[in-house]
């Protein structure tokens, strides 16, 4: 059963581990197609996933197929897809997106690529991983946005598909480092909401470029 999603939870999952977005067994991703949800499993390390290895679980949380059991973190994953209409979850333990959860109440926008993830990162309220206080937080800090942060403990970015949360993942975490360097030089200029309506024009509205004739 959904075997070109659970293939693809192996690459991506080996993607994460690559670029240090997660250590050890920590993190978890799932895709979604209609009721069934293929997600990473328990105790098993991202950059040794097998598709086998990866179960198919219903959206109320039961194991359709698979002899390993779901990722801990499955609440949160089918909670998500319940208050949105993304396709896929990625939840890492990224450095610097694990620093600005320690540390801040949420992530403000320093640089106008914080638009592609909705604006302004909120920081769900801590709760112990794998409860439905913690899916319940996380689904409030995602409402009309593509990624949220989970204080003390990492971060979580929705998309269409796979790739789209994986991007949105990388971009949370440049974000996040962006502005921990940036503190570390001195106090970092938060982008005023005039100065993203602008972005938002310009991005409505690009320069047409004349051609040229010879």
């Amino acid at each position: 059963m959904l075997a070109e999603q659970r293939r693809l939870l192996c690459d991506y999952g080996r993607r994460a581990a690559a670029l240090g977005l997660v250590v050890g067994t920590a993190g978890n991703l799932s895709v979604r197609s209609g009721d069934l949800v293929a997600v990473t499993p328990s105790g098993v390390s991202l950059e040794r996933l097998e598709p086998e290895s990866c179960p198919v679980v219903d959206v109320d949380g039961r194991l359709v197929e698979g002899d390993l059991q779901p990722s801990s973190e499955t609440p949160m994953h089918l909670a998500v897809y319940t208050a949105t209409g993304a396709s896929a979850v990625v939840h890492t333990h990224s450095t610097f997106g694990t620093v600005v959860a320690t540390t801040m109440a949420e992530l403000p926008p320093v640089h106008y690529t914080a638009l592609l993830l909705g604006g302004t990162v909120r920081v769900a309220e801590y709760a112990t991983y794998g409860t439905p206080e913690l899916a319940a937080a996380v689904r409030a800090a995602l409402k009309d946005r593509r990624a949220a942060l989970l204080a003390n403990h990492g971060g979580v970015t929705i998309g269409h598909d796979l790739d789209s949360a994986f991007e949105a993942t990388r971009l949370l975490e440049w974000l996040c480092e962006v502005y921990v360097r940036a503190k570390g030089v001195g106090e970092p200029r938060v982008l005023t909401e005039e100065q993203l309506a602008a972005v938002v024009q310009r991005a409505l509205h690009p320069p047409v470029f004349p051609r040229r004739e010879d």
